[in-house]
């Protein structure tokens, strides 16, 4: 059977809606971020060397990664579905958008979580202001500008077509879906985003999508 390392509020959510996409029986092991850093706890060492989530195994296969996850999935127990034909525009599509979820989106998202919280951490009284300036400025002159041009460049995507690799649902959408609710948590996604909001209406409505939410338990971004 396969086990799913299962971290709360992180990207293993992908995986188990995944698995539940492709009608897989499935164990969920449960993972705690601690209260006070939100990292994850040092049990997850145990499975693999970097203690990150999501992790799962498969027989004596063990896969880390959220998108080496998605495509050994896929290309194990897919049998044809969630994946365009290979040599098709779509499927390279799918394979962009794999690819872009983890690599272009979530590094400036992961800095305006972390910037955002710098003048929340314990200091001298006389070094808060300085460090919630240099944070105002790095996200205000850096970081901000970085997520407004993402967020026009998903939209934009999505001008002809329901789901990002083209007319059908794949499991790049599963991957992309992350990162477009870290910008609806963090960012917002205002009335020059409704196709990417109307696209999150699409995934939540998946019954697959609502059977992953509750055998993930509570799912809530870190804001």
């Amino acid at each position: 059977m396969i086990s799913v390392h299962h971290l709360n509020n992180s990207r293993s959510q992908r995986v188990l809606w995944l698995l539940e996409e492709l009608g897989l029986e499935y164990e969920v092991i449960r993972y705690q971020r601690d209260a006070k850093t939100m990292l994850a706890p040092p049990e997850l060492r145990k499975v693999h060397p970097l203690g990150k989530s999501p992790v799962i195994t498969d027989g004596e296969v063990g896969v880390a990664e959220s998108g080496a996850i998605v495509e050994y999935l896929v290309d194990r127990y897919g049998k044809g579905r969630l994946k365009p034909a290979h040599g098709t525009p779509e499927q390279r599509r799918y394979t962009y958008w794999l690819h872009y979820a983890e690599g272009s989106a979530m590094p400036p998202l992961l800095m305006s979580l972390v910037f955002s919280r710098i003048p929340k951490q314990p200091m001298p009284f006389f070094a808060r202001p300085i460090a919630k300036a240099i944070a105002d400025k790095a996200l205000g002159t850096f970081i901000a500008p970085q997520l407004n041009q993402h967020r026009a460049f998903l939209e934009s995507e999505l001008e002809d077509r329901d789901w990002f690799a083209g007319a059908e649902f794949t499991a790049a959408d599963i991957q992309m879906s992350f990162p477009v609710e870290a910008f609806a948590a963090r960012g917002g996604l205002g009335g020059k985003q409704s196709r990417l909001s109307d696209w999150l209406a699409r995934i939540h409505a998946r019954p697959a999508y609502q059977r992953a939410l509750t055998r993930g338990g509570p799912y809530e971004l870190m804001r």
